[in-house]
């Protein structure tokens, strides 16, 4: 009987997803990751992509076509940009994926914390001191973002930490957990964590949802 050993980058990692152990008093309560395909969707527009090269398929048909080129002839035409369209959605699909293998966010009772990143792992801590407000924003797909806004003082780079930011907000990147399957159980989680460790936050709460009622951006809690 052999057996076989694998290794990986985050082997040396004392807790998964964290770069060190963890001091006395402080315990990991949640870890998630993005959903690839919801991911592929929403941060790397597959979608968008794939209408995109359906248009440059098409239009190139329609020119032979125009052209006075026989319809065989015209769809073999079609045939080189449309191979290289699905190679290309494929390969962003891929980067997709392994992005969200690569991603691990962790929240413990003092802070959030993110590690990202495919060929350079990083990771990126958020004290709760460090954290303004958070909302909670729902996808069609069930999946929903957890956007953190982050106090003056706590800068972060959008290129570095993307596609873990919140869309095109540039001059102050807001942190996100993006694309969570369990997304409200996550927020309920973090904004009552959140609640019992810097006081005076309030926390939006209703029967129907965790952190309230209201579609779309949701807040979820905010220091006073």
């Amino acid at each position: 009987m052999s057996t076989h050993a694998t290794f990986s980058e985050h082997d040396s990692e004392p807790v998964r997803g964290l770069p060190a152990a963890l001091p006395p008093g402080e315990r990991v309560l949640w870890q998630g990751a993005p959903a690839w395909r919801s991911l592929a969707l929403d941060a790397y527009r597959v979608r968008i992509l794939a209408l995109y090269f359906a248009v440059i398929v098409i239009a190139r048909g329609a020119w032979l076509l125009w052209g006075g080129s026989p319809p065989l002839e015209a769809l073999r035409g079609c045939m080189g940009p449309a191979v290289m369209s699905v190679v290309c959605l494929a390969i962003l699909c891929g980067i997709a994926a392994l992005c969200a293998r690569a991603t691990v966010y962790t929240l413990t009772n003092k802070r959030l914390v993110i590690r990202q990143g495919i060929a350079l792992s990083s990771t990126i801590n958020l004290p709760f001191c460090a954290i303004e407000s958070a909302n909670l924003r729902m996808h069609a797909d069930g999946t929903g973002d957890i956007t953190l806004q982050t106090t003056r003082g706590e800068r972060v780079s959008y290129l570095w930490l993307w596609p873990h930011v919140r869309p095109w907000r540039l001059t102050h990147p807001q942190p996100a957990l993006r694309n969570l399957v369990d997304a409200r159980t996550a927020a309920d989680l973090l904004a009552r964590t959140y609640a019992a460790s810097v006081p005076g936050t309030t926390v939006q709460d209703a029967p129907a949802a965790p952190l309230s009622a209201h579609p779309g951006d949701v807040p979820m809690g905010a220091s006073a």
